[in-house]
């Protein structure tokens, strides 16, 4: 598929299966609810991506879903290739640049603290700067965009620990980079306990 655009958004996901994601968070809540709160993140990230002017794919963990709350008028679905989460999203870059997009980010569907202006704000720093990170209060990061395709960020990297930014930084320190405003995404129970929209799940 070519670009019909230069902008190209994609959102990585697991698919909500009971007992197979948000597990850190079910530890302590249990799996049902980690697996509601789990479909929440996903509307709520329907919602901020919808409606964005730039081309949008889904890449699936597990298996593609036709019939989901993914609109495939509105989202390309697509199935994660590689081992392990950065030979998945190097594929993801690579595809995207091979179909001529210029500028990619990537996210993940379970950002409550994110919102449609930051997403908009993510592809305007880009024009301006090679790469573009939105750093996660643990540690990783909770957005990645690319001008050019970098292959040493996919690469030795411990996913999911709290050296990942920091590793990520280090690869691109000849780079121009933007750092995004700090946010705290969604893995522990202290994460949501404080938060309204989540009360619902907790009682």
């Amino acid at each position: 598929m070519k670009a019909t655009t230069e902008n190209l958004l994609l959102i990585f996901t697991r698919n909500p299966e009971l007992g197979k994601c948000k597990t850190r968070l079910a530890a302590t809540i249990g799996d049902q609810k980690a697996l509601d709160i789990y479909t929440f993140l996903l509307q709520h990230t329907v919602a901020i991506t919808e409606n964005l002017t730039v081309t949008k794919e889904v890449h699936y963990s597990v298996k593609v879903r036709d019939q989901d709350l993914w609109n495939t008028s509105i989202y390309n679905k697509k199935q994660q290739q590689g081992d392990d989460l950065g030979e998945r999203m190097q594929h993801a870059f690579a595809n995207g640049f091979k179909a001529g997009y210029k500028n990619i980010i990537i996210i993940g569907s379970d950002m409550y603290d994110l919102n449609q202006k930051d997403l908009e704000n993510a592809f305007n720093t880009l024009q301006t700067s090679e790469y573009v990170i939105g750093p996660a209060e643990d540690g990783g990061y909770y957005l990645l965009g690319m001008k050019s395709l970098r292959a040493s960020v996919f690469a030795n990297k411990k996913w999911g620990t709290s050296t990942v930014l920091q590793d990520t930084l280090r690869d691109l320190s000849d780079a121009h980079v933007k750092l995004l405003p700090e946010k705290n995404d969604i893995d522990y129970y202290e994460d949501i306990k404080d938060i309204p929209d989540f009360q619902q799940f907790l009682t």
